[in-house]
């Protein structure tokens, strides 16, 4: 059996208030119209039932916070006030103090649960221990133990003898809230809306990495040809036998000349080869959203009201 404060169990709690949260009510004492305290929070099962209220005892007891179980309230939302039914002094000092960070387990609900069941134990214990010592963490948790000597002297009445051997025995592995309706129970005379919860889905997104990609570049060498057509000048020489060949040339002045020389200039090509940088492409990086819609399922949970009324005309609304 969990218990969670009712923010954390339902966030959104107040909507199925109908402007009827009883956080923050005053609480007073059922008969004297005494304030105890105010309802500080509210504790909840993990099914959404009230189980507790916390009470802050405010100036009654300073500083204390003790748990009501909620079938020991009656509630007013009129007058926005939660009464305790037959709760005491005595019993709010015999009461465990209620922490938020204490784990609220078996044992120390039992301890809560052993003041609420015998009102008049508590109140004689009250009268015969030390008020001022710190509360031992098995108190009211093993109602089978011995008293104290000096309560032990007192005698019990024969009535009270056989409501304590009538007193039924719990059971940490099986024990249910249903056991003890005087203390867990919603009634139509003190709790006039009586509230059905309904399990349901609520879908969230969660944004989260998926992973990581890294765009970088990186040099890649190659062996590249290139062909380049280059021209080369060379010199022809060519023989011919001209038309006037054996005729007599005497008296020309251009035969037989030494040194007489013709002077070509021959040129080639040379091929010129160089590197140079050019753009070859350009790279953009970006994201786009790709959508998606995931379905899930699951069983969910939903009370239904049961009217149970033999022979009765009943309207419901």
């Amino acid at each position: 059996m969990s218990l969670y404060k009712i923010s954390d169990f339902d966030p959104n709690y107040r909507d199925s208030f109908q402007g009827n949260d009883v956080k923050g009510s005053g609480v007073y004492a059922e008969g004297n119209d005494d304030k105890i305290g105010n309802i500080s929070d509210i504790l909840v099962d993990e099914e959404g039932h009230f189980r507790y209220f916390v009470v802050d005892l405010g100036f009654w007891i300073f500083g204390k916070q003790v748990l009501l179980p909620v079938g020991r309230s009656r509630i007013d939302y009129n007058a926005d006030r939660v009464y305790a039914v037959g709760m005491t002094r005595q019993q709010a000092e015999a009461l465990p103090e209620f922490d938020e960070n204490l784990v609220l387990d078996y044992d120390y609900e039992e301890r809560v649960r052993g003041v609420y069941r015998n009102p008049d134990t508590a109140s004689r214990n009250m009268q015969t221990v030390d008020t001022t010592a710190p509360l031992e963490t098995s108190a009211y948790l093993d109602t089978s133990a011995p008293l104290d000597a000096s309560v032990a002297k007192t005698p019990i009445p024969a009535s009270e003898s056989r409501k304590t051997a009538d007193t039924p025995t719990y059971n940490r592995d099986n024990y249910t809230y249903t056991q003890e309706p005087s203390l867990y129970d919603l009634n139509d005379r003190d709790h006039q809306t009586l509230r059905l919860y309904e399990e349901r889905l609520v879908a969230n997104k969660q944004r989260r990495k998926s992973g990581e990609v890294s765009v970088s570049k990186h040099v890649e060498t190659e062996t590249a040809r290139v062909a380049v057509p280059i021209e080369r000048e060379r010199v022809v020489i060519e023989r011919t036998t001209p038309n006037d060949a054996g005729k007599a040339v005497s008296g020309d002045s251009t035969a037989f000349r030494e040194g007489e020389i013709a002077q070509i200039d021959i040129y080639e090509e040379t091929p010129d080869i160089r590197k140079e940088t050019v753009v070859r492409e350009e790279v953009r990086v970006s994201k786009v959203v790709d959508r998606d819609t995931v379905e899930a399922q699951e069983t969910i949970r939903r009370e239904e009201l049961d009217v149970n009324a033999p022979g009765l005309t009943t309207d419901e609304h």
